[in-house]
């Protein structure tokens, strides 16, 4: 595990980012494993262009009789899929035992097969699951996948503050995780007015996600609560941008994304993403002609 530490960002950071949109999003509604599964749609693939690298984003609570088998085998192709466990622990024949804190990067690349046969543990789990694009030059890339334990997580301690680092860097920690966009992820847990504050390259997009009381990005915003995503304003150019949260009365928990944007070209269909419709029926072509890996013959990466 690495050393907690509580380094100050950059001094010279000057441009400092804000809301540039949010949405309030509809209560959970019953997902496609039926009765036991609800699920919010926190983002849409219908403006890929505005959420630039990312591609979905699913907000999955099971509730499901323990022991029972849920789920099925299905492709993914021309992304990668981050699957954050918040909640509870459910059992995956591919993945092993998921606990709340567990994280599994999944790269699809050329075409994975991935069972997705979840055995409930009998207690409400709830589940992010994230979608990233892959640019054109790492659709062919060798599928992998890598579980991120919780106990291996690098934390950020300060005052009032705990972020704790799934990708990317915070505070002098760097994360191992393996992927091919840069992402920024964090789980930032905030005490009642407590503040925080992160380092982002101006060209990455990025949004937030609160799981728990609500929190302001600049003294002017609206607090942003359970139940929206608000996005960062997008800037242009090279260099480095700041970011800070302050959590409201309550005290906040909140899942920050930010990733480098990739300005290609880029079209979702199914469990497929390519730059092209084309290139989606090139994925169909090969995944009906058997030429996907399954998932369960893969052992996960190290870094």
């Amino acid at each position: 595990m690495q050393p907690i530490t509580t380094v100050t960002q950059e001094a010279n950071v000057t441009q400092r980012r804000t809301l540039a949109r949010r949405r309030r999003l509809p209560a959970p509604s019953e997902g496609f494993l039926g009765p036991g599964h609800t699920a919010i749609e926190v983002i849409r693939p219908d403006a890929l262009h505005l959420s630039d690298p990312f591609v979905l984003l699913m907000d999955d609570r099971l509730d499901f009789p323990a022991g029972l088998q849920v789920g099925g085998a299905h492709p993914h192709a021309g992304l990668e899929t981050v699957t954050f466990v918040i909640e509870g622990e459910m059992e995956d024949r591919d993945e092993g035992v998921l606990r709340a804190g567990d994280l599994v990067w999944m790269t699809a690349g050329r075409g994975i097969v991935h069972s997705e046969h979840v055995h409930s543990s009998g207690v409400p789990t709830r589940v992010l699951q994230l979608w990233v694009t892959l640019p054109e030059r790492s659709r062919d890339a060798d599928p992998r996948f890598e579980i991120v334990r919780a106990s291996e997580v690098p934390v950020h301690r300060a005052e009032g503050v705990e972020a704790r680092l799934y990708s990317g860097s915070t505070h002098g920690l760097l994360s191992k995780t393996l992927n091919h966009v840069p992402v920024t992820l964090l789980d930032v847990h905030l005490a009642p007015h407590a503040r925080f504050t992160q380092s982002l390259p101006a060209s990455h997009d990025g949004f937030l996600y609160p799981l728990a009381g609500s929190l302001r990005v600049s003294e002017s915003d609206a607090p942003l609560g359970v139940g929206e995503i608000g996005w960062l304003d997008r800037r242009e150019g090279g260099g480095e941008t700041t970011l800070e949260l302050v959590a409201g009365e309550s005290g906040a928990r909140v899942a920050l994304y930010a990733g480098a944007r990739q300005g290609e070209p880029t079209v979702q269909h199914g469990p497929f993403v390519a730059g092209s419709a084309e290139g989606i029926a090139r994925m169909f072509h090969a995944y009906r002609a058997g030429r996907f890996t399954p998932m369960s013959s893969l052992s996960p990466s190290r870094a």
